[in-house]
Formats: C-alpha cells, structure tokens, sequence
C-alpha cells in the first residue's frame, strides 16, 4: 500500500504529494498526520491518499516512519473543504491543512496532559494498618493513612505534602499503586457554572425561530435590532439541532464576546460545549479541538477559526454580527469566512444563519434580492425603547472655549450617571495615549523605521509603539530633526480618556478594554467580570467593547469621537460609522433602565448621524446603496487587489509590473467588464520592513474570468524575492 503524503514545509515547491511506502505503519489511513523522511531530516506530514501503485522506482520510496496521533486528524470534509479553498483562493495545499488543526500540535509542541496518581493497593484497604507498616515508621503511615480516608491522590500533592522516600518505598513494595490518568485542560475554569433553561419566546422570537427552521441547507440573515433577543434563537436553533443528534458552530467576531457568550452556552449545552479562539492557552486550545473530534462535544464557540472545527454532521451554523471584518482573514491563507461557512452548510445539508442589528450592505442587498432569506426582528425584547442619541457638536464647543475631551453635555451625563448608582461606557476606537507625535517647530512625525506609519504615544510606559509591527522607541523631549522641544502628540487615545476620567471621579474605579490591556490570557474575562460585577463605573474602549455585551446597569454611553472612522479612504467607511454607532449605542439601556448615548462629532449634519440617531438602518441602506450603485462598488462591482510585498523594492516593482501587464491584456480586451483599473504603491508603502506595492479593479462583468486571469497572472510570476495576494472585495486597501 502507498500513501500519498504532503509535507509540512510552507513553500510552493514542495507543494505537492510525495509517495511514501506504508510497511513500517500499517496503521495509517487517509488523514494521518506522519513522520516521513525528507531529504536529509524527519518531517511532519499529512496522508492525503491511500493507493495500491506508485511510478516511484522500488529503490527509491521511502516508508512513513510512524503516526504521530491514534486517529486521522483531517476528515473526509475537510479534504473536501481543502479541495474548495484551493479552487476558489488558489491556496497551497499545506496552508489549507494547517487551519483544520491547533498550530501548537505540529512539531509536537502540545500534547495530552497526563498526570500520576497513586492509591493504596486493593489487597490492603481492608488491613489493620499494623499488618503491613511498623508502627516506627511514621512517615509511611502517614501517606498511607491520607489515602485510606481521600483515596487516589496526585503523586505530585503526595510527594509536596509527605515524605518522598516514604512514598517510594510503599510503591516498590506494592502497597501503593501508581496509575495515570489525562487531565484536560478547560477554559475557564473558574466561570460559574450554573445552569439555565430555554426562555419563552417572544412572538417575534417564535416567527424568527419558525421561519428558520422552516428551511433546509438555506441562508438567512437575520436582521436584529441590538437587544431584540437573537441570541435566544440562536440557542433554540442550537437545540434543534442537538435533539436531530447534530452539531452546531457559533461564531462571533471578538474574542472579548466569547467568554460571556460561552458561559451563557455552557449554563444551556453543559459539557456539550467546547470554545476554540487564539486566546487560548495551546493546550486548552488541544484539548478542546481534542473534544469536538472524538464527539465528546458537539456544540463550538469561537471566533473566525472556529468555522474549522473537526465537527462531523453540522445541523446548523451561525455567524454572529456577520458585517464584522475580523470574518474576512488578512493574512496568509487569505479567506472568507461566509464562504466555508456556506461550504460546510452545503455539506452538511443545514442552515447558515448570519445575525447583525447593522448587516453588511452586500448582506442586506443579497437579502433583498432573494439570494438570502430575510428575517427581522425590528423591537428589542419586552418592547423596551432603543437609547436615545445626542448629538454634540465638538466645533461649537471648541467656539465656546472647551478644548477638553468632553463635551460639556458628555460631562454632565457621566455626572449624573455616576451618581445615581449607574454605569457608563466610554467608546473611542483608538488605543494609546495619542496618536502621533509632531515637532511644532519643522513638522518631523515620529515614524516606525520598519513600516511607513506613525509611531503611537503610549503615556503609561513612556514609549512610542508601532501598531504595524510591534516596535518599540523613546519617547521624544525634544525633536531629533531641529532639536525643538516644541512637541504635539496627536489625536487622544483611550488612556488619555481614562487619565481624565481618574480625574472626574477619583473614588471611582474606571476600566480599559483595548488591545495593551488584553494581552495576557483570561484578560477579556477579567475586564468583564469585573465590569458586569459592579466593582468598576466605568468602562473606556475600543469596537472591542461595541457589540454583544449585555450589562443590565449600563445607562450611558459616551462616543468621544464618532468621526473616527467616517473620513477614511475607503468606500466602506460611512457604513462602517453606522455600525459602530449603533453596536456601540446598543449597550445602553437593555434592562429596564432606559438608556442615553451623547455622541461628538465635528460633522453633525453628515447624513450618516440623522440615520443613526433614528436608529433608521432601512432609511441608511438606501442612501447608500443609491451610491454604490452609482459608482460602480459593491455589490455592483468586485474589488480585486493584487498586492506585492518584498524587503527590496526593486523586486516588489518588477514583479508587479509584470502582472500588472499580463491582467492589462486582459481588461484592454474587456474593457466593458471594468470600472477601473490601475497599479499603484499601497497607502502604507513598507511594514515589517517590506516594501508593498498593489494593483486595484473594480470588475463590473464577468467576475468569475476576469478572477481566473487575474490568479493566473498572479500566479506566474510569484517567486522567491516576493510574496504576492489576490485579494477579493479587501476590508483594508491600506
């Protein structure tokens, strides 16, 4: 018998099967994950086939040296999913692989945790305790006693809290005996672990529960207000799926959200519920992923990697806020998560469920043209009142001689907020101090020296970072240009706020949620618990904190600088400010206290805000789906970027120019397939030290063709100087 093996080396030459003999592993089945010969060393592999023949001269084919697992890691789905991804990414077939498994389980950097135990022996639990220790040895009697009333015991407390010699000397004479057992690592361990029945339903609830499982293998985007209860349908559908003895994948786009979301799963599902996201220690990560392939679990919360789980017979899978971009991966391999989503639901004949108060335009307008199947739920639960938003105009109040971060109508609140015993969340999309550093006297920026961006202020260290690549530099006293010591730092960033807030309450604790304060493991956890147990008033944050939570004592929310994310370069970026706005606004007033929400902008009367405020999504969606319409984006056009990234510029330029001719060729002979069509240096032109140049098309016709020439072209000129992405509908063209 001959495998047919793909080895575990990220490189397009050796991407391909190898021939491989099977006699010294009999035991391998498609699937395997082996140790094969390669060259001059041992390598990792995956068995992707199993035949009788091979063309490989006798002399020559090497034999698997072992497995590494007592099971195939990759099942039949997911070879089918790879052969999907390969298709429609034109994907290695290695990268493919490496998302269906935990990163720390190749090279063997994670395994089963496994600990010694130890008991007293059968033949001697029913002894006199004189019939086998002598009473002088004490030290013996007294392990020997412990067990007697705690029975097996780990061999590690034994040895920490009793003499270790004395424990020896029992195992060698038989009178203890050691036993191992695994020990699986749980997340969140110490999370409450009560249980909770299925709520009654709302009669929206019960007509959204009913049209969704009125269908079969289909798309439903359900269309929410934030506090309308979709997370009840979403368990109830879960349950359906469970009674029918299929599985489940929910996912949400933050890992801040799954925490809470896994303990209200776990209080529903129990045991039946296992979480996978990078915020996982790698054995947590193992042991979880270890449960959903041998079926110990059937029910996987997660973020975008989630949607891989080793899950066999789906009953139904759910994309939580679906219009988040954290779904669309930006790094090698390149994916949409709509599209696995969409492929494991063909396969296993169920629905996809996608939820959002603010869908995505492209979403809402697949929904509206009968490619999904819409279902609303245009009140919250109980009928409470959405939040009120004020709006504040910041230039006003900069005429009025207030140059501090707070309106004066946004200090007032926090007042009264705090006051009466309630909570306030602070929302600004940006971490830091401030965002830049500038000399006043000739205008020198502080930049990173790897990446083309400006280096952030953090005040707390005295440090400025780059956000790109992580670097670290002093901070600035005088500029290294003209030596001025006349230095601005930029924008406001979230510790600022709180630094201002320490200031307005000082016998108030006040919280930050961004990506310095959640570095460490449990840390989203932390933050929240103790925000949700009433120990702090207030909680300052990034979109990380915007959707999802439900904090019943919440009365406030402050958007310090709603025109963050509106005056972008990109053509999602009004959509994008409605969503924010409105996720971030749903987090006041979900319990029975109604909630206020006093947002500041330099722009009020951008029409973005008068939909907001009216909690309008249907009057927004066609403002702007007028304008895409008109100018040709999606979803009445795919966006296509080719971007080349290589440390010598030089390279990075050739190489895109020769694709740039070969797809050129292509959009001059189907010029009325185009919107536009260029080459170009990208926005941020290096990081990590890599220089990054890009092409750009708006593809009005053909898509489908225009993508293969496109790959094609991509594909023919990638080599060792340069790494080259096809990109589709990108979230960031920077």
């Amino acid at each position: 018998m001959i495998a047919e093996v793909i080895v575990d080396i990220s490189g397009s030459e050796v991407d391909r099967v190898f021939d491989y003999s099977v006699a010294d592993a009999p035991e391998v089945q498609r699937g395997s994950r082996v140790a094969v010969p390669f060259g001059k060393r041992e390598i990792e592999g995956y068995v992707t086939n199993l035949k009788e023949d091979t063309d490989v001269a006798a002399d020559k084919l090497k034999s698997i040296v072992r497995t590494l697992d007592d099971y195939p890691v990759i099942t039949e789905e997911m070879f089918e999913l790879m052969a999907y991804m390969r298709r429609k990414y034109h994907l290695r077939i290695v990268d493919v692989l490496r998302l269906f498994i935990p990163s720390q389980m190749r090279g063997g950097r994670v395994k089963e945790l496994k600990k010694q135990y130890v008991s007293l022996s059968e033949e001697f639990r029913s002894k006199d305790l004189d019939e086998y220790i002598k009473p002088s040895a004490k030290a013996q009697r007294d392990v020997c006693l412990f067990l007697c009333e705690n029975g097996e015991t780990s061999l590690t407390e034994m040895n920490e809290n009793f003499s270790a010699s004395a424990i020896r000397n029992l195992i060698s004479r038989d009178i203890l005996k050691v036993g191992v057992r695994e020990i699986k690592r749980t997340p969140y361990k110490n999370m409450d672990e009560s249980s909770e029945k299925p709520h009654t339903l709302t009669p929206q609830q019960q007509s959204a529960l009913n049209v969704v499982m009125s269908g079969q293998s289909d798309t439903f985007l359900l269309h929410g207000v934030t506090g309308s209860g979709k997370t009840e349908v979403y368990m109830q559908c879960i349950s359906k799926a469970l009674a029918d003895g299929k599985g489940a994948i929910m996912l949400v786009p933050e890992i801040s959200l799954t925490p809470q979301v896994f303990k209200s799963f776990k209080a529903r599902f129990g045991q039946n519920v296992a979480i996978l996201h990078s915020g996982l220690s790698a054995g947590e990560r193992f042991d979880e992923w270890r449960r959903l392939i041998s079926g110990e679990a059937s029910v996987v919360i997660g973020a975008r990697s989630a949607i891989f789980a080793p899950l066999r017979n789906v009953g139904i899978i759910i994309i939580d806020e679906e219009h988040d971009s954290s779904y669309a991966s930006e790094s090698n391999p390149r994916y949409r998560t709509y599209d696995v989503a969409r492929f494991r639901a063909d396969y296993n004949n169920c629905n996809l469920v996608m939820g959002s108060a603010t869908p995505s335009i492209e979403s809402y307008y697949n929904a509206r043209i009968g490619k999904y199947r819409l279902v609303e739920m245009p009140e919250r639960v109980n009928k409470r009142s959405l939040p009120h938003i004020d709006i504040v105009n910041m230039s006003a109040e900069f005429a009025a001689g207030n140059n501090g971060i707070f309106s004066r109508r946004l200090e007032s609140e926090l007042y009264e907020c705090i006051e009466s015993g309630n909570q306030a969340i602070i929302f600004l999309n940006r971490r830091g101090y401030s965002s830049y550093v500038m000399c006043r006297s000739c205008g020198y920026v502080a930049k990173c020296e790897r990446c083309d961006v400006s280096l952030v202020y953090h005040k707390e260290e005295n440090v400025l970072k780059c956000h790109y690549c992580g670097n670290r530099y002093s901070a600035l006293d005088v500029c290294p240009n003209c030596k001025s010591a006349h230095i601005k730092r930029g924008f406001v960033g979230t510790q600022q706020v709180v630094e201002r807030l320490a200031q307005m309450f000082p016998d108030k604790e006040i919280l930050r949620m961004d990506n310095d304060t959640t570095q460490t493991k449990d840390s989203h956890a932390t933050i929240l618990q103790r925000f949700a147990s009433r120990k702090a008033s207030i909680l300052v944050g990034t979109q990380m904190i915007a959707k999802g939570h439900d904090f019943p004592d919440v009365t406030l929310v402050g958007i310090v600088d709603a025109d963050m994310s509106l005056h972008f370069n990109d053509y999602r970026s009004t959509e994008r400010t409605f969503q924010l706005i409105t996720q971030v606004s749903g987090r006041a007033g979900r319990d029975s206290k109604p909630g206020k929400v006093v947002l500041q902008t330099f722009t009020p009367n951008h029409y973005v805000y008068r939909f907001a405020a009216d909690g309008d999504y249907k009057g927004f969606y066609e403002k702007e789906i007028n304008l895409r319409e008109v100018t040709k984006y999606p979803p009445f056009a795919l966006i296509v970027r080719i971007l080349v990234t290589s440390e010598n510029e030089d390279d990075c330029f050739d190489t895109l120019k020769k694709i740039y001719g070969d797809v050129m060729e292509y959009v001059n002979a189907h010029k009325e397939d185009f919107a536009y069509a260029a080459a170009m240096k990208s926005p941020v032109k290096r990081i990590q030290s890599k220089y990054r140049m890009q092409m750009l098309a708006r593809i009005t016709n053909g898509a489908d063709t225009a993508l293969d020439a496109i790959y094609a072209a991509t594909d023919k000129y990638r080599n060792g100087k340069t790494v080259c992405f096809v990109e589709v509908n990108p979230n960031n063209l920077s």
